[in-house]
């Protein structure tokens, strides 16, 4: 696979320097389990060396069990793990050359932000001066070099969270690994800190596995998607994919928003609300619920003929969000319908319209 990078390595900083072209990651077979409970089920991974892939679900379905297997903070039950064709399934935490970035930013209060971003070197025995001078470039490199005297306590989340990722980058390791870093923050400094972070690892062309439960998180930074639920992978692929071509129900209703109408399949195709739609993935006979995209449902004013495609609804609620707006509808029979549309078409709660379907591809589920 190649990753196309978005700015060119340079040499006025020693991380970027020795920048390298990443190293391939594998997770094979893995299985895992807890006091009987098993949490992952055989998870295959496969990412290419500088490629940033997200594990995208909702809480409890394995994907941080799945990142502290791969970094060695976990022992998987059965099942390898492979850093650049060399299988590290045994091998401790601090012989896999990797760096971590937590929720937690885990800094050492009573050091200084040079002092803890070169604690990892110092650990590995690097002599002081040496240590303190890619510290430097790797606070450079995060936008901190002008905080480099201050204590923890005297930064913002974000600066915090910024030493973090420099105190990961400065060894140098073949692989990052990040546990959900950015959901302390509130959302303006997340949005920031998470376009800095794809930026870097572009920059360093380091691989990259990053775990959130933010859709928007991932779609925005990942060059490829891991959606997972109940320990197993249900599709990976590019956010285009996830969000276009939903291979199941599960990742359809947790990538993007969907409303679940119902329909009646006839094979590759379902007739919802008189609109033929055509069904993504395995064929279906019989009732189902069909998952469609706000944007793909039109609202036009109700002009009450049963002849007009579409159904009868009222306007449950709009919200303004710049650029368009997004409306939650409900029919005459009760189904919660959301629509997207122009922001300059304006909706007021209890209002009639319309409602009717642009035939795309759709995902269903049985009923």
């Amino acid at each position: 696979m190649t990753i196309d990078r978005a700015l060119p390595r340079t040499a006025d900083n020693l991380l970027l320097t020795g920048a390298g072209t990443g190293t391939r990651v594998q997770l094979q077979g893995i299985v895992k389990s807890f006091g009987g409970t098993r949490v992952l089920h055989g998870v295959d991974l496969d990412v290419a060396p500088g490629e940033f892939v997200s594990l995208l679900g909702p809480s409890g379905c394995g994907k941080t069990t799945a990142l502290r297997v791969l970094a060695g903070l976990e022992t998987a039950d059965s099942g390898s793990v492979m850093l650049g064709g060399r299988d590290v399934s045994r091998v401790p935490t601090n012989k896999r050359d990797i760096g971590m970035v937590f929720q937690s930013y885990s800094l050492f209060p009573h050091l200084r932000v040079l002092e803890n971003t070169a604690f990892g070197l110092r650990r590995r025995g690097v002599a002081r001066a040496a240590a303190a001078a890619r510290a430097a470039a790797a606070l450079e490199l995060v936008g901190l070099a002008n905080l480099a005297d201050r204590f923890p306590h005297q930064l913002s989340g974000g600066q915090q969270q910024r030493v973090a990722l420099a105190r990961a980058l400065v060894t140098e390791p073949r692989v990052l690994l990040l546990d959900e870093p950015l959901s302390a923050l509130d959302a303006k400094v997340r949005v920031q800190l998470r376009d800095e972070i794809r930026r870097l690892q572009l920059r360093l062309g380091i691989t990259t596995v990053f775990v959130t439960h933010d859709q928007e998180e991932a779609l925005a930074v990942s060059d490829r998607i891991a959606v997972m639920d109940s320990g197993r992978i249900e599709q990976i692929g590019t956010p285009e994919d996830l969000y276009l071509r939903p291979q199941t129900p599960a990742v359809a209703a947790f990538v993007g928003l969907s409303s679940a109408l119902p329909g009646l399949a006839t094979g590759s195709s379902v007739t919802v609300w008189g609109t033929r739609l055509p069904i993504q993935g395995d064929p279906a006979e019989g009732p189902v619920e069909a998952l469609v995209r706000p944007e793909n449902v039109r609202v036009a004013p109700d002009t009450s003929s049963a002849s007009d495609a579409g159904v009868s609804a009222q306007v449950e609620e709009s919200t303004f969000l710049g650029s368009f707006r997004r409306t939650v509808l409900r029919t005459t029979d009760g189904i919660m319908v959301h629509a997207q549309h122009s922001a300059e078409e304006r909706l007021e709660y209890g209002q009639r319209v319309r409602v009717r379907l642009v035939p795309a591809p759709v995902t269903v589920r049985r009923v």
